[in-house]
């Protein structure tokens, strides 16, 4: 074709070129995160399992194998690191859960993944677990970017009606209990079916599904707790001796293994179910989706997961309570049955599907995470650029679960506390060598060990003073409210800023002198309000209404 500038219609050539795509906007893909919770590594048939998994097998097979996918040891910082894409010390939420009598949740100064996504025009929902606050509003899914939340603010519901933690109903839409019946997993199938039959067509949709499937205690429909019922518990030990010790305390117990399976079959039912509604809606080749479980399985007595051959489990820092089963599953963009060996961690999450759909990630806080789609995409290995932290205080007060590694090296470090004596042991591993933890190299890199052990002293130090600890029983005099919904105080009946505590007029001085005990100032590094890098608090305002 001969253009002539003189004679050329430019009115005409731009609507010619528009209508063949020339300049019309990039069409979005859709994104759904399925989080598992309490899923072993070893738990799916394509690893071996004696367990019905098709669907979730798919993802692997039709995609990419996260070889080395870390999450935190226990939920809520897993979730807080997933939202948010930052250090879950730094938030507060570190070593323990947010449990039903707490009143704590992610600052509201922190930015969740959803509220980019719907910024760059996404619809968004969540369908399952929350886990991230429930006491006010603002901690609420709905106030961190989802459009619409089906689901249960806390963990444990139950797997039939009624869902209810502490006895108080835990099941609503967008802040109205609801009384769906059947069970939770299917129900939260049903539910993310309809929501993206209804969805708009001419946006994209950011769809979160965090399930409690296969969390204990574990309950599943009756023609798979028949399915399963004969199956027998081959498991090895884990080699921790916090998880081993449960198990030969248990050993009178029926196993957990059986149930553990029928819960894991439906499981895979319900991620088939929605599978196969984005191949029925046309749009399961433009929809990227990431599949991972919260921590490692919780392979401790009344759990049943495997996580062979990895070490440990849920709840401490060994490669089976931090290495987790994931995939990646882009037609198109991501070769099937293809590996990505490079360390990713659950904080690279929000970076990552950022630059996998080309939006303005609009946080402005530090992240800790960083975008790994060029990696993703190319199949190409990555190096970490810093050294990866991670800890537990769950489900023993006082006994911290820590590590710190790179590509080479992990240091394990366990710290049990009583009244009158602190006792730190102390396992460093070859990780780029021994992956599955054999070989305790402690005693012949001494030095090593003290400079990792140093650098966890450091990272430590960043935990907000009044951040999570674990508590596994509430104050006592305690009662739970009869409706989570009605528990969750308004927006417009909470103070304008967030309140700043006793001895305001002194934070800097307390900040200083609290030292490795944590931080009084949010998101302060020690010393760095000497530095002038970040600002004390100011005294709330005084607002006239």
């Amino acid at each position: 074709i001969t253009l002539n500038p003189r004679t050329m219609n430019y009115k005409y050539l731009f609507l010619a070129l528009l209508s063949l795509g020339i300049f019309a906007e990039e069409k979005k893909p859709n994104v759904i995160i399925f989080l598992v919770d309490d899923l072993g590594w070893a738990d799916i048939s394509l690893r071996g399992a004696d367990i019905d998994t098709p669907a979730i097998d798919s993802l692997f097979t039709d995609g990419m194998t996260m070889d080395r996918f870390y999450a935190t040891p226990i939920c809520s910082p897993t979730r807080a690191a997933l939202m948010t894409g930052r250090d879950p010390m730094r938030l507060g939420i570190a070593y323990g859960v947010v449990m039903p009598w707490m009143n704590n949740g992610v600052h509201p100064d922190e930015h969740f993944m959803p509220e980019s996504f719907q910024t760059a025009g996404y619809q968004t929902a969540m369908v399952g677990k929350w886990h991230l606050g429930h006491s006010q509003e603002t901690f609420h899914p709905n106030s961190r970017g989802f459009d619409d939340f089906y689901g249960h603010l806390h963990t444990e519901v139950g797997y039939f009606p009624p869902f209810a933690n502490q006895g108080g109903v835990d099941f609503q839409r967008n802040g109205l209990t609801i009384s769906d019946e059947g069970y939770e997993t299917f129900l939260l199938a049903d539910e993310a079916s309809r929501w993206i039959k209804s969805r708009d067509i001419a946006k994209p949709f950011f769809l979160y599904m965090p399930f409690i499937a296969p969390h204990s205690p574990l309950e599943a429909p009756d023609d798979l707790v028949e399915k399963y019922s004969d199956l027998e518990d081959a498991r090895e030990l884990t080699r921790s001796e916090a998880i081993d010790r449960t198990r030969k305390l248990n050993g009178f117990s029926p196993s957990a293994r059986p149930m553990y399976a029928a819960v894991v079959d439906a499981l895979d039912q319900a991620i088939g179910q929605v599978l196969e509604t984005l191949k029925s809606e046309g749009i399961d080749e433009e929809t990227i989706i990431l599949f991972s479980s919260d921590n490692g399985g919780a392979a401790y007595a009344g759990g049943g997961a495997d996580n062979y051959p990895l070490r440990g489990g849920k709840g401490d820092t060994y490669e089976g309570g931090i290495r987790v089963i994931a995939a990646m599953r882009w037609t198109g963009h991501i070769a099937p049955e293809s590996n990505f060996s490079s360390i990713m961690t659950v904080m690279d999450v929000f970076p990552t599907l950022a630059g996998a759909t080309n939006i303005q990630m609009m946080n402005t806080k530090e992240l800790w995470g960083r975008d790994m789609w060029p990696a993703i995409k190319d199949s190409k290995r990555v190096a970490l650029n810093k050294e990866v932290f991670f800890a537990s205080e769950t489900p023993n007060y006082g006994e911290f679960h820590t590590t710190v590694f790179n590509d080479k090296w992990k240091l394990v470090q366990v710290i049990s506390s009583s009244l009158m004596e602190i006792n730190v042991q102390n396992k460093l591993f070859d990780i780029s060598k021994d992956p599955n933890e054999y070989e305790d190299l402690a005693s012949k890199y001494p030095k090593l060990v003290e400079l990792m052990a140093e650098k966890i002293r450091k990272w430590r130090a960043l935990h907000p003073i009044s951040g999570t600890r674990v508590q596994l029983v509430p104050p006592p005099g305690w009662r739970a409210p009869k409706d989570w919904a009605s528990y969750t105080i308004p927006i417009e009946e909470l103070q304008d800023d967030a309140s700043l505590g006793f001895g305001a007029h002194a934070h800097q001085i307390l900040d200083y002198l609290i030292k490795d005990h944590g931080r009084i100032i949010y998101d302060c590094k020690p010393g760095d309000w000497e530095r002038g890098k970040c600002k004390a608090p100011e005294k709330p305002k005084t607002h006239q209404h």
